[in-house]
């Protein structure tokens, strides 16, 4: 799978000191906007369980709107009494306003790339041709939407490297709309496809097959069931009604269905999946003119991805026989494993991806986290190890046959990010864009460690923090996860983070078992009825900083985003004596419907599924919104939504945070900030993404009892 690593976008704040704020009295306990609850009880396989603010599931409702309007409300009056909120938002302001850049590729003679300028909302797609020309906005997203909540992303090009597809998506929002580009000439084309979802654009000829659903009921697009996906092929110049529809599957609604091409465009393949591990590939070979799709690969057990052909054999990237991934050549008259050939064996460390250009093979591996990328042969054979400039993160290294050079990004959390053209022939990196930012960062270092989880299981932890910090266990820390859907953590620049660390803070981010730095096995080891190993390692984690001196319980805040929300969650219900503040962003909060809203059913392979009796009890016993108990005294806790994720729909966050703030005995806050004309957080404008975490560290600060001061 290729993968683009887009700039940081999110804001930085120079702190030179740390001050304790005198409380003389405990605070009260806030009293929170009314939320009416609702006698609804679900029987589960025997068991009763209620759920009293379902209500909230209903987005579209005039009572969930007032609601959303109460506690925006209260959550602003909240926030107005730190003194240093405004303070903390214009540094952002001041501190983000640098270049940066990010590598699109290498299409032919054109290369493209993203820029930001520094404060605008949204990056712009530049194009020139070759390293001497003269650069041109491609597609400026800013001129889309004026505040800035319109943003574009690339879906593939044409083979003849002159047409892009691209899609614009408006409030960050999964809903998109397809467009064409001449790269020649600039100018947009006239098609339009719409109700696109994971659409896609895989090009042959004249045209691009694409991944839509139907047009939804009007009111439920951002919370309805997405069902039935479809692959059409669009022809250039036609409108979206004349779309062939090759491929629609009405046995089964809940899966995903996308298409791809060779280069030569002879094989078309359909990738369907159930959820977000496991797949098979059906294939056509069109030079041989087949009508219907044959099957390659069958049964969601592994993943399989065709990474190129060599004439008539396919190369595939594939788990199936090798928990860190392999490259077998396959042939798809004979599909069946016992023939397959090993081109690049399985190696200790997990092949992360494959690309193709210039006639040679690039792998991508982790080693603990960090990339490490070779140079092989189409046969597999080594040539070298591509040199990168330190231990961090490289993406990018694919393109075309003919290329003999290709574009990839480099940062760590110490290297802001650059882009780089590598010449294939040579194995030479040349930087092309760098960013230049406005922190010291060699003041600055990142250490690795390996601490014990609670079943004894050694986890890799990244600490960054200020050279020769002394551990005194004061410093303010933010502890960081994931722990889901094969997904690693590697080290990338981002300028938030130094928010903490010019405050001589730390930031942590722990790979906890369910990611995929350790290939299949690791991922397993933190999901379906291993998720607890997820929360444990986490729990590990914080308590490994303080045990070493880091930090202490006082000073410990948590953070994590969508599947990341779902583990400050359920750390929060677990182990509320652990930490000070928790900041979960776009949560999994409900874990007994989940799957009932727009894809959420597409998780069931991670999670599992209260359909289940087995899985019921499972998830019952860790979600979040079933484990907060009255008359706890909670950390001070910010829960994140947007009103357009239609992802993790909002719900999640309402209910949860509705409970919380039923269930809070204590005086810390329990607070949601509902952001507007958002969604799950790509895409986001830069002037909500500086609204935002001001406010969240801020929060996080005040609720430590810190008060920043600005060099």
């Amino acid at each position: 799978m290729k993968k683009f690593l887009y700039p940081a976008l999110a804001a930085i704040l120079i702190i030179s000191s740390c001050k304790l704020m005198p409380r003389e009295n405990e605070p009260e306990a806030l009293k929170y906007p009314h939320t009416d609850t609702v006698n609804v009880v679900d029987d589960y396989f025997g068991t009763k369980v209620s759920d009293p603010y379902r209500w909230l599931e209903d987005d579209t409702s005039a009572k969930t709107g007032e609601w959303v309007k109460s506690q925006q409300a209260f959550t602003a009056d909240y926030m107005k009494k730190i003194p240093f909120r405004g303070k903390i938002r214009d540094h952002l302001k001041q501190i983000v306003n640098y270049e940066r850049f990010s590598a699109i590729g290498k299409i032919g003679k054109h290369i493209l790339y993203l820029k930001n300028d520094g404060l605008q909302n949204q990056a712009v797609y530049w194009i020139q041709d070759g390293l001497d020309g003269q650069p041109s906005v491609l597609i400026d997203p800013n001129g889309i939407a004026a505040d800035g909540t319109a943003s574009v992303g690339i879906d593939g090009f044409s083979n003849d490297k002159r047409y892009m597809s691209y899609h614009i998506s408006r409030s960050g929002s999964d809903w998109s709309t397809q467009y064409v580009m001449d790269l020649d000439t600039l100018k947009a084309l006239n098609d339009e496809i719409k109700w696109v979802k994971f659409g896609g654009a895989a090009w042959k000829g004249d045209g691009f097959y694409y991944s839509r659903y139907d047009e939804p009921t009007k009111g439920t697009e951002l919370s309805g069931k997405s069902e039935f996906q479809k692959v059409f092929f669009h022809k250039l110049g036609d409108a979206q009604d004349k779309d062939a529809l090759v491929y629609e599957d009405r046995a089964h609604p809940l899966r995903f269905h996308s298409a791809s091409v060779t280069e030569d465009e002879r094989f078309l393949f359909l990738y369907i999946s159930e959820g977000t591990y496991g797949n098979e590939v059906w294939y056509k070979d069109l030079a041989k003119g087949t009508e219907s799709f044959k099957p390659l690969f069958t049964g969601f057990a592994h993943q399989y991805q065709v990474i190129d052909n060599v004439g008539d054999k396919l190369l595939v990237y594939t788990d199936d026989g090798a928990g860190n991934a392999r490259i077998v050549q396959v042939d798809p008259l004979n599909p069946a494993k016992p023939h397959w050939k090993d081109v690049i064996p399985e190696k200790p460390e997990k092949l992360e991806g494959v690309n193709s250009a210039g006639g040679k093979l690039f792998a991508t591996y982790l080693k603990d986290a960090s990339t490490r990328v070779q140079q092989l042969t189409m046969e597999g054979k080594l040539e070298h190890d591509v040199i990168l400039p330190g231990i961090g993160t490289a993406s990018g290294f694919g393109g075309y046959h003919d290329d003999a050079t290709l574009m990839y990004n480099y940062s760590s959390y110490t290297t802001p990010p650059s882009l780089f053209f590598y010449d294939i022939a040579s194995g030479k990196s040349d930087v092309f864009k760098k960013a230049v930012v406005k922190i010291p960062v060699d003041d600055y270092e990142t250490e690795q460690v390996f601490y014990p989880s609670k079943d004894g299981t050694k986890i890799p932890m990244f600490i960054i923090h200020k050279k020769g910090l002394k551990k005194d266990g004061s410093r303010p820390t933010l502890l960081y996860g994931y722990g889901g859907f094969d997904i690693s953590l590697t080290p990338g620049f981002s300028t938030m983070i130094y928010t903490l660390l010019e405050n001589d803070g730390v930031y942590a981010v722990a790979n906890l078992r369910g990611g995929g730095e350790y290939g299949q096995a690791w991922h397993d080891a933190g999901r379906l009825l291993n998720k607890q190993n997820v929360f444990d390692d986490f729990i590990a984690a914080g308590e490994w900083l303080i045990s070493n001196k880091f930090t202490s319980k006082e000073r410990l805040a948590v953070n994590g985003g969508s599947n990341g929300g779902l583990l400050v969650g359920a750390v929060l219900a677990q182990r509320p004596d652990l930490f000070q503040v928790a900041l979960p962003e776009v949560g999994v909060m409900d874990m007994l419907r989940f799957q009932k809203f727009t894809v959420g059913w597409g998780w069931v392979s991670d999670y599992g599924s209260s359909d289940s009796a087995q899985y019921f009890k499972y998830l019952y016993g860790y979600s979040p919104l079933h484990n907060i108990k009255n008359g706890t005294h909670y950390p001070a806790t910010m829960v994140f939504t947007a009103d357009h994720d239609d992802r993790v729909v909002p719900a999640h966050s309402f209910k949860f945070a509705a409970t919380l703030q039923q269930a809070q005995t204590g005086p810390a806050p329990a607070l949601i900030r509902i952001e507007t004309k958002q969604g799950h957080g790509g895409g986001s404008s830069l002037a909500k993404q500086l609204e935002k975490n001001a406010d969240m560290y801020a929060f996080m600060f005040f609720n430590m009892g810190i008060t920043p001061s600005f060099k």
